[in-house]
């Protein structure tokens, strides 16, 4: 159909977003596996670095004569600026920057913090043990999306997603960090806004399917 082909790993929360936004629009893609820990991670291969120079998750192959596509946000923009149908972002220019924003929360100021290669930096190099790594993930989630949940709280958007009552790109960001946070165990009981937007999330297919228990890869 599209000829499309996502770069991947279960695990990883830039991946997962697009793989959301593949699965609310339709489309049928092939998934290439790179497996982020294996034989020192396989994403430092000279073959993937031809791909995508920064050695990182995801990257889309359009099908067409043009060069890999690398960054979650540009891909989902990409995919959606293409395929219009179920549109991620809303109508109207302020809309578009509330729904940019809450992304952009999430995207530049809470996941790069916790991502595998700055977690490999605290371990090997700054030699902090797995409590003080732990607490450094549960830090920076914490700080992120009780900004996020007081955002959502004080909206005067009344919706079952982050913005209106389909999701947008800032839900394909928020459902995969908050999925880590739970993984790690942070505290996240007074996030009710979140809690409510991440169920309604997770009750549709699209979401369900792209999570990393759900992928082929999935260990």
């Amino acid at each position: 159909m599209s000829g499309l082909g996502l770069y991947t790993y279960f695990r990883s929360s830039a991946a997962y977003r697009v793989r959301i936004a593949l699965n609310i629009k339709g489309l049928d893609y092939q998934s290439h596996f790179i497996h982020l820990l294996n034989n020192g991670g396989e994403q430092h291969s000279a073959e993937y670095r031809r791909l995508n120079p920064q050695g990182l998750v995801p990257t889309l192959l359009t099908g067409e004569d043009e060069n890999p596509i690398t960054q979650s946000i540009a891909i989902i923009e990409y995919l959606d600026e293409c395929y219009p149908q179920q549109p991620l972002l809303p109508d109207s220019a302020a809309g578009r920057a509330w729904v940019r924003a809450l992304a952009l929360m999430v995207c530049c100021d809470i996941h790069p913090l916790n991502n595998l290669r700055v977690h490999a930096y605290l371990r090997n190099v700054l030699d902090l043990d797995e409590a003080s790594r732990q607490s450094w993930y549960q830090h920076w989630v914490t700080e992120g999306l009780t900004a996020i949940e007081h955002r959502l709280r004080a909206s005067k958007h009344d919706s079952h997603f982050c913005y209106g009552n389909s999701p947008t790109l800032a839900d394909l960001c928020m459902i995969p960090q908050i999925y880590n946070a739970i993984r790690f165990e942070c505290d996240i009981s007074s996030f009710t806004t979140l809690a409510r937007i991440y169920s309604n999330c997770m009750a549709l297919e699209a979401f369900a399917n792209a999570a990393p228990e759900n992928q082929p890869d999935h260990e």
